[in-house]
């Protein structure tokens, strides 16, 4: 007997890692409670960065900063143009998988256009975090511009600083914000390998992806180390 490409069980997997990607963005970047995240509260000590910079004649350390962002952008925007490529070749290996998933003991049995489709999901995925990561890495440079742009103490009135250094800061904030949101296709990449294997292991991987970056953002000791005062209490 043939067996189909997807069940309902695929469908309903697919249909909740969807909602979880969206209800995650929506948690963390557009409702009220996600100000208390760990990402929107960065973005508060971002605007502090640029308000110091303001005082400073010497910003080598605020360029070091910026450039050490972009550096780690670069690196994850070149591993995704690696995982593109890795899960394209996996095209070319249909038989082989094929014929590996059918023999292992929890494997269920697929098509070769269901696993042609699986993988096209995954290579989307990897695509879109590229650009993400692309673009954050683009707007980094011109936060490097921006920054250099802040007038020097002295050299200006007050507003044009604060202007200037606002610009900076909104720049920094927007780049960072592209690159969290490809770092969470990487999260949910994960998860959606999971429906190589089944429909279910793909709903119990986005639910425990889903979970840990919600811990992340919201119950982690990152987030408390922000919500501490300036110093420790004594021993």
């Amino acid at each position: 007997m043939p067996v189909a490409a997807f069940t309902v069980a695929d469908y309903c997997g697919l249909a909740f890692f969807v909602a979880a990607w969206l209800a995650y963005y929506v948690a963390v970047e557009r409702s009220e409670a996600g100000r208390r995240s760990l990402n929107r509260v960065m973005n508060a000590h971002r605007y502090h960065w640029m308000r110091g910079l303001q005082e400073r004649d010497n910003r080598i350390i605020d360029a070091n900063i910026n450039a050490s962002l972009q550096n780690g952008t670069a690196f994850f925007a070149s591993t995704s143009l690696l995982a593109i490529g890795g899960s394209l070749t996996l095209l070319r290996s249909t038989d082989e998988v094929l014929t590996i998933f059918a023999e292992m003991p929890l494997g269920f049995a697929t098509t070769r256009l269901a696993w042609e489709v699986k993988v096209i999901g995954l290579t989307v995925i990897f695509v879109y975090a590229f650009f993400k990561f692309g673009w954050s890495y683009r707007l980094f440079n011109y936060g490097a511009i921006l920054i250099g742009a802040v007038p020097n103490p002295g050299s200006a009135t007050k507003e044009e600083t604060e202007l200037a250094a606002w610009r900076a800061a909104s720049m920094n904030t927007v780049a960072g914000r592209h690159f969290n949101r490809g770092q969470r296709a990487f999260f949910f990449a994960l998860a959606y390998l999971g429906w190589f294997v089944s429909a279910y292991v793909l709903i119990a991987a986005t639910a425990a992806v889903l979970f840990v970056m919600w811990r992340r953002q919201f119950a982690s000791d990152a987030l408390a180390a922000l919500s501490r005062g300036p110093w420790p209490p004594a021993p």
